[in-house]
């Protein structure tokens, strides 16, 4: 068993084509773990194993590797890039001590940049930044540098500069003169101590009363700085020729806390918080981060963080709270797609379970001594959406197997019925991440299906006030069916819950007590149909105050189809009403671009709730719009920020249509119903 204090856990965030995945080949290169550098043009590299990964040219999952160096075992996690398949990113946080955002020298500070910067900030990780492709001549580093400290702080310095001709690099602790493109080394120098030293109060009395404090000395405490967020060093490479990735090896290695330094995982149960200390003999505790399946045999793979304790093929494994353990197997160790047998894992690494199909990402697993949930960052609600049926009869528990696999992989994609439109509706972030869902579906299960865009869950309501009455009178020879129903309708407040309120006022024997289900029943049938164009109906009062009955011929299919009459008698009336959704929408982009944001929502009927800058030049505009409006907004919005933009929503409350929206829609609804006659 290695010594916890000899390993290292990184999680490699940023945006997509920021070099995130050849960083990794080369440091995997450069500390032994593979012979041969592997690159994205040749599909060859560790991480992007999968086929579409292979084929996009872009990571869509997370990745699991390591390399021994130097005495010490680096964990790596190679995370996907683009704001698309974020989720994979942001399940994967919690399993290491530090995040290593990469940033592309060409393009800068991009959208996900700032989302996985923000995330490791909320977490308090201690953060690394990299500016990798130095190569590139068009490269502004000096200008980059200054708009990642406006944008994430002064405390952001560099710990290491390039040379001038960009093919070595120059130590910032070690060294305090020389030149580099970015600025004097004597001044990077000088930055990054006085950062460091702001974690430690007695160097920091002897700094400022003239002392000199030598390189080995700020080396000593630069863990501890990194640790306590004084610096957020800015590191410079090349992946393509690994250039400065043995100084980011070194960096991480020195300065990156070991499993028992870093701040203790937290376990959440209730309102109690249980930390967990990160010791080998302790009760096991673990998180589950990542869920894949092999594509060719579709067996489930779930990789742990293993905070404490030691997990081997006959621990007593419980998951969450369940009282039943299970026998786990054999551990295993992921290299990209290689797996290994391994004897045991334990606190401090990252093992993989195979076949366990009650393991989902977020599951607390333990030895039936700890209970809660170890917290997860918050994922975005999903919101870009497609509704599905399979291509072929038939195949609707081929279809229902195939999503619920995909859904376990990825914790920002979602799959629902919808009770109101009888739609299959799958639910991702955006155009792209649907799209490599559906070829998944098409290439790992072979599953075919049709799509197309959602109908938006409209609701019905009241305006007004009106009774309305029914006589059902059925002959049939024999018994016939009798039953005759009064009720009123009024308005309830919008949004009630339930959305019916109920009431029974019938004085003296006009219609026996035993028939008031019936009559119900009746009513909840037209609420959950509609009246006027089909949607369920909300916020309405009932009241059922007289009506008829017969001592032979009523029943309860009567007075249910009787209720049911006099409920739409009421409703039609009662001047209906048709509700849209609308939703609470948030939109960073460029500060450039909110003139044609802003102007756009008026088009769309949106209103404007507020606006934040934040650092960088990014601007967050607040508005709420109707859903209809807004469903595919995804490349409107890249189309208009150049891929910049970003947004988020979520359903806030249901308000009118206008009355030449509810037109359109009240007439398309009688067309669908004239052609379901013929």
């Amino acid at each position: 068993m290695a010594n916890v204090n000899d390993i290292r856990n990184v999680v490699f965030l940023g945006h997509g084509g920021a070099g995130k995945t050849s960083l990794v080949e080369s440091i995997l290169h450069t500390a032994g773990a593979i012979n041969r550098l592997g690159s994205i043009e040749d599909k060859n590299t560790v991480s992007d194993f999968d086929e579409e990964e292979k084929q996009r040219s872009h990571s869509i999952h997370s990745a699991l590797t390591h390399a021994q160096y130097k005495g010490k075992l680096l964990q790596i996690l190679d995370t996907p890039g683009y704001p698309d398949f974020m989720g994979a990113a942001l399940q994967s946080i919690p399993a290491a001590e530090a995040a290593v955002i990469v940033i592309s020298a060409t393009s800068g500070i991009e959208v996900n940049t700032r989302k996985m910067f923000t995330v490791a900030t909320q977490l308090n990780m201690p953060r690394i930044i990299v500016i990798n492709k130095i190569d590139n001549e068009t490269a502004e580093l000096a200008d980059l540098v200054s708009n990642i400290q406006e944008s994430f702080g002064a405390k952001c310095r560099c710990a290491n500069l390039p040379s001038e001709d960009r093919n070595s690099i120059i130590d910032c602790i070690a060294n305090s003169a020389g030149s580099s493109p970015v600025m004097d080394v004597a001044q990077a120098h000088t930055e990054l101590v006085e950062s460091i030293i702001e974690a430690d109060d007695a160097l920091m009395e002897a700094y400022l009363g003239g002392e000199k404090i030598g390189p080995e000395k700020i080396a000593e405490i630069f863990s501890k700085a990194l640790m306590a967020g004084t610096i957020i060093p800015i590191l410079f490479t090349n992946a393509r020729k690994e250039i400065g990735v043995k100084e980011l090896l070194d960096v991480i290695l020195s300065g990156v806390p070991s499993p028992n330094q870093a701040k203790p995982a937290i376990l959440k149960d209730g309102d109690k918080e249980t930390p967990v200390p990160c010791d080998p003999n302790g009760p096991l505790a673990g998180l589950v981060f990542r869920v894949g399946f092999d594509p060719r045999s579709n067996m489930k793979y779930s990789s742990i963080r293993l905070f404490s304790g030691k997990l081997n093929s006959v621990t007593q494994l419980r998951i969450n709270d369940e009282k039943k353990a299970i026998r786990p197997g054999h551990p295993l160790v992921m290299q990209g797609s290689e797996i290994k047998e391994v004897d045991e894992g334990f606190a401090g690494q990252w093992v993989t379970l195979a076949k366990i199909d009650e393991l989902k990402v977020g599951d607390l697993v333990h030895d039936g001594q700890f209970s809660g949930k170890f917290a997860m960052p918050p994922a975005p609600i999903p919101m870009y959406a497609l509704a599905l049926e399979p291509a072929a009869r038939g195949d609707e528990a081929k279809l229902s197997t195939a999503l619920e696999k995909l859904s376990e992989e990825d914790i920002c994609f979602k799959v629902s019925r919808d009770s109101q439109t009888k739609e299959l509706v799958i639910y991702g972030l955006g155009d792209l991440h649907l799209r490599v869902m559906l070829s998944k579906m098409e290439n790992r299960f072979k599953m075919s299906v049709t799509t197309k865009q959602p109908k938006i869950p409209y609701r019905e309501t009241i305006t007004a006030k009106a009774d309305g009455h029914y006589r059902h009178k059925k002959q049939t020879g024999g018994a016939g069916q009798f039953g005759e129903v009064y009720l009123r309708v009024e308005p309830a407040p919008r949004d009630s819950d339930p959305p019916l309120d109920y009431s029974w006022d019938i004085f003296g024997a006009s219609i026996p007590g035993q028939f008031e289900p019936a009559i119900l029943k009746g009513v909840k049938d037209v609420m959950e149909s509609g009246v006027v164009a089909g949607f369920p109906l909300q916020d309405i009062k009932v009241s059922v105050y007289d009506g008829k009955h017969h001592p032979v011929d009523s029943k309860e299919v009567a007075f249910r189809a009787a209720g049911k009459g006099a409920f739409i008698d009421a409703v039609m009336k009662a001047k209906p009403a048709l509700l849209e959704p609308i939703v609470n929408i948030e939109i960073t982009v460029p500060s450039e671009n909110m003139g044609d944001i802003t102007g756009d929502m008026a088009s769309r009927r949106g209103r404007i709730s507020g606006q934040d800058m934040l650092p960088g030049g990014m601007m967050v505009i607040k508005a709420q719009v109707p859903l209809s409006e807004i469903a595919q907004y995804n490349s409107q919005l890249k189309s208009v920020t150049g891929g910049q933009g970003s947004y988020s929503m979520e359903l806030s409350h249901y308000e009118p249509v206008p009355p030449n929206v509810q037109q359109q829609i009240v007439a398309q609804y009688a067309k669908n119903k004239e052609a379901e006659k013929e």
